[in-house]
């Protein structure tokens, strides 16, 4: 079966600055998959090849197989992008945006989907305000819909919650979690790590415009090994129990095996230190990245 995306060789040069060097990447259909990297990674370098926005120095880009180059018209039609900047028509309703959106992918009679993604993504009760009364979140909302409006099987999306509120980002994940279980395959790019690691089943890692990390999200979080809790006592624990200060009179003790903190418990014992308070802290995708992004 066909990619949903395929990057190979892919290189982009501005003058100096290399953006892209060399990505090889692989999306499948129907695929949850996370993009993260920190700012200047080359992230929106890439998302910008893929929608014809910027033309690649080496390599190729495929979408549902059709080269972004050669075949711009049908990888674009496959193609749904929510852009992280807010991007927006001012002498619009935000249902006329949507109407305007279909007629550029030729679709007509397509107000029964429109109402639908209006729906699901909360705008229903503002289709028919400006677009400049929307607040920057109704705002980011639209353009979400506009990426959906032509039903494209892949959706990428650029930092989609960024700044916005709690509300918002249950609305649009509940919905394109059910795109996706319909087959849609989406592309997340975030720096909000908890959003990724709940998302996204497997994850690309780009730095300085290199693929430093492509995996499955649950190997990336095995790669962390051993476990960490943290505690606070009535009186300051022995040097010799191996524990490090932290914040907020806390106290961190790393640690492979559970059978340690019986050791661990029973040196505070004999030492007459009374445990207040004991928090298991598991390692997390921020934990990982943080420690792929410095060792790369």
């Amino acid at each position: 079966m066909t990619a949903a995306l395929k990057v190979t060789g892919l290189v982009k040069q501005y003058r100096q600055a290399r953006a892209l060097d060399g990505i090889d990447l692989e999306v499948s259909r129907g695929e949850f998959f996370g993009l993260l990297g920190p700012n200047g990674a080359g992230k929106t370098t890439l998302i910008n090849i893929l929608a014809g926005l910027a033309r690649p120095t080496q390599g190729t880009v495929e979408v549902m197989g059709f080269d972004v180059a050669r075949e711009y018209e049908q990888s674009r039609r496959a193609l749904g992008v929510v852009p992280q900047e807010l991007v927006y028509d001012p002498f619009f309703t935000a249902r006329e945006v949507l109407r305007v959106q279909s007629g550029y992918f030729g679709m007509r009679r397509n107000d029964d989907w429109i109402e639908h993604v209006l729906h699901n993504l909360g705008l229903t009760p503002h289709a028919d305000k400006n677009m400049r009364a929307l607040s920057g979140g109704m705002k980011r909302r639209v353009l979400v819909a506009q990426a959906l409006v032509h039903k494209p099987p892949v959706i990428v999306l650029d930092e989609p919650t960024a700044g916005v509120d709690v509300d918002l980002r249950q609305t649009l994940w509940q919905f394109i979690r059910s795109l996706n279980e319909e087959g849609h395959t989406v592309v997340l790019t975030t720096h909000y790590l908890e959003e990724a690691e709940t998302l996204c089943e497997r994850i690309a890692m780009l730095k300085q415009g290199r693929l430093v990390a492509l995996d499955s999200t649950r190997n990336l979080l095995s790669r962390r090994h051993g476990h960490q809790a943290q505690l606070k006592f009535d009186g300051e624990p022995p040097p010799s129990l191996g524990l490090k200060r932290g914040q907020s009179s806390c106290w961190l003790y790393g640690f492979q095996e559970y059978v340690q903190l019986e050791t661990l418990l029973a040196g505070l014992r004999t030492a007459g230190i009374r445990v207040l308070e004991m928090q298991l802290i598991e390692p997390d995708l921020e934990d990982v990245f943080t420690e792929i992004i410095q060792n790369a």
